[in-house]
């Protein structure tokens, strides 16, 4: 089965009677434990597509489906649950709650999912993405890595089935970045985590496995598929 499969997507936008179609019959499929880097100009719908994938708004025709669910006929409560349970995102402002430690940023999605065993699970993670001794800082003490690399840890507490990053290096330097993308790439291999990357960066596309172009709202597959 595959992770996501988007078939014919469209997204209109209306304000008046002004209408901007933002998403024109987009397609992609997506198998388990893939790596895509989806790339394009600002504008091009890389940040609507995303938002679709992720449950947070429905398009305007066509499917949204991950795992075998199509999240686009869900309402709004069910697209949440949906979210919680199988899908991550991490975004280029990491979104970490300033007032929590590291560790309390990671646990606060198994709170709320009401998972047992949530502060063990989030030193774990922590560990994993190189910050465990670093759990009890909170977001203000960290460099701009370090919060993206909580935020990774974060997106991934509940163990999802995708997970999505969108422009997730467009605030750090060049070295920082380079850090976070060996991060995700060790994730990618080690674990076989499915990985959707928006981004309008070349380099950091160049980390995935296959890399997609999106254009006036359209999908196009890359002849060029990175080792």
């Amino acid at each position: 089965m595959e992770a996501l499969q988007l078939t014919g997507l469209y997204k209109i936008y209306k304000e008046g009677d002004v209408e901007t179609v933002a998403l024109r019959g987009a397609s992609l499929t997506v198998q388990p434990g893939e790596f895509v880097a989806i790339t394009g100009r600002s504008g091009a719908g890389k940040s609507t597509l995303l938002t679709l994938i992720g449950g947070l708004a429905t398009p305007s025709a066509g499917r949204v489906v991950i795992g075998g669910t199509d999240i686009a006929r869900l309402n709004e409560r069910e697209r949440a649950a949906f979210r919680r349970a199988h899908v991550g995102v991490v975004y280029q402002a990491d979104n970490l709650i300033p007032f929590l430690t590291a560790q309390e940023n990671v646990m606060l999605p198994m709170q709320l999912a009401s998972r047992r065993s949530a502060a063990g699970r989030a030193r774990d993670l922590l560990a994993e993405v190189g910050l465990a001794e670093r759990r009890n800082h909170k977001p203000g003490q960290l460099s701009g890595g370090e919060r993206q690399r909580v935020a990774i840890a974060t997106a991934l507490s509940n163990e999802p089935d995708l997970l999505l990053a969108d422009e997730l290096t467009g605030e750090l330097d060049t070295a920082t970045a380079g850090r976070v993308m060996d991060l995700l790439g060790r994730l990618n291999a080690d674990h076989k985590l499915t990985l959707v990357v928006v981004t309008h960066n070349r380099g950091v596309a160049a980390y995935a496995g296959r890399e997609v172009t999106i254009a006036d709202g359209e999908l196009f597959a890359n002849e060029a598929v990175h080792a």
